[in-house]
């Protein structure tokens, strides 16, 4: 049937309430949900099958709009529990989300709300509707591209004024986005690992100090360490390395956060150099292992279209063994430009890229992945052990 022969017997097409366009001018309309408006940003995705809650509140993604390949987004509502961005109050850092199919009403029992209407309370943009596998095959194929997701209830969308907005917008390459994301002042924390039944723990007790330097980090991250017996205090990323050493800590974390660690790393690393000068554990993860390797003398590189999933298998060269592990980055550590003291412990499987790294000189280790999952699989949690033995030995 044609869709005259279709309005005629009374049967109209949907208005499409939603668009995602391209820097390249290219739209792909959709149907909208959460929030009203439009957001521009750099479109990547995302293969993880369970934890978008956690995804979309990450402050890893500010910048950026998440599609996820896994069409079930949404089917167990959310709650207030799996938030990972620690100021509850905050806007996640991520830009937009789209997803293949909307969610229908959730059942889970810890289910507090729809993902529409939590959405659209954060002020996060929405679209669904499109084929999320064509537009992952673009992007594995060109690249992440920057665009503008859109979303008019009217179905009405200025085309020409979104273009322009996408095309103009220069993207995360050299872009510093921790500062959206960081912490306004010092904290500390206690709140431990979450348990069936039992909710979230706190911390009796300590045997460590961490100093948490805060490039936007994940609240399951501060939980585990927590959990390794650590009193843990966190510091904005401008804090300086007087400043740190002056809360006397056995050790210093590097968190995860979004954005280009070159231009980060333009205030970061001096502080990163001037700690590992005094010999003081180090351990970082994602954007913090960027850092790290940056504070050595090597360099980062923008990757084409980054990892973002919880399936990605890592080996570690230290014990041998093959890890499934979740990731979360669009930069990379260039392996070429590692310098004489410092080894490559970890390493992807998928294509290559350097996960990981440990200074022969210092004590002070990072890796590229979350080995604190939120989401995603633990095989990786024997890292916060791997810190607290460093911490010990620093002791003796």
């Amino acid at each position: 049937m044609s869709l005259d022969q279709d309005r005629e017997a009374g049967w109209t097409a949907p208005v499409h309430t939603g668009v995602l366009v391209l820097s390249s001018g290219e739209a792909i309309f959709g149907f909208g949900f959460g929030a009203s408006g439009a957001a521009v940003g750099e479109v990547c995705f995302n293969t993880a099958m369970t934890g978008y809650q956690e995804i979309l509140t990450d402050p890893s993604y500010a910048g950026q709009i998440v599609t996820f390949t896994f069409p079930h987004i949404g089917n167990v509502g959310v709650n207030e529990e799996d938030v990972e961005t620690v100021d509850l109050s905050s806007r996640a850092g991520v830009r937009g989300v789209i997803v293949g199919q909307p969610s229908s009403d959730p059942s889970n029992h810890r289910a507090l709300a729809h993902l529409n209407d939590w959405l659209s309370a954060r002020g996060i943009v929405g679209l669904y509707g499109v084929d999320t596998r064509a537009l992952t095959t673009l992007i594995r194929e060109k690249g992440m591209p920057n665009a503008v997701i859109a979303h008019a209830p009217d179905g009405v969308f200025d085309l020409a004024a979104l273009r322009a907005r996408a095309a103009s917008w220069p993207g995360i390459d050299g872009m510093d986005l921790v500062p959206g994301v960081t912490a306004s002042e010092r904290y500390d924390w206690d709140e431990t690992i979450w348990r069936l039944g039992e909710g979230y723990g706190k911390r009796n007790g300590a045997k460590y100090r961490v100093v948490a330097i805060d490039y936007g980090v994940k609240r399951n991250i501060l939980r585990l360490l927590a959990q390794s017996d650590c009193d843990v205090t966190v510091v904005p990323a401008t804090a300086s390395a007087q400043d740190i050493l002056a809360l006397k800590p056995d050790g210093v974390f590097l968190s995860n956060g979004p954005g280009d660690p070159a231009e980060t790393g333009k205030y970061a690393v001096p502080t990163i150099r001037e700690l590992l000068a005094h010999k003081v554990p180090v351990f970082g993860i994602c954007l913090g292992h960027q850092m790290m390797a940056l504070a050595v003398g090597a360099k980062t590189k923008k990757m084409p279209q980054g990892h973002h999933g919880a399936n990605h298998p890592v080996k570690d060269f230290t014990t041998g063994k093959v890890e499934i592990v979740s990731m979360n980055h669009g930069f990379a550590v260039d392996r070429d430009s590692l310098p004489e003291n410092v080894v490559e412990t970890h390493r992807s499987l998928f294509d290559g890229s350097n996960c990981g790294i440990a200074l022969e000189d210092r004590p002070a280790f990072s890796v590229q992945h979350h080995p604190e999952a939120s989401p995603g699989p633990q095989d990786s949690h024997y890292l916060f052990a791997r810190f607290v033995e460093m911490m010990e030995r620093a002791r003796a």
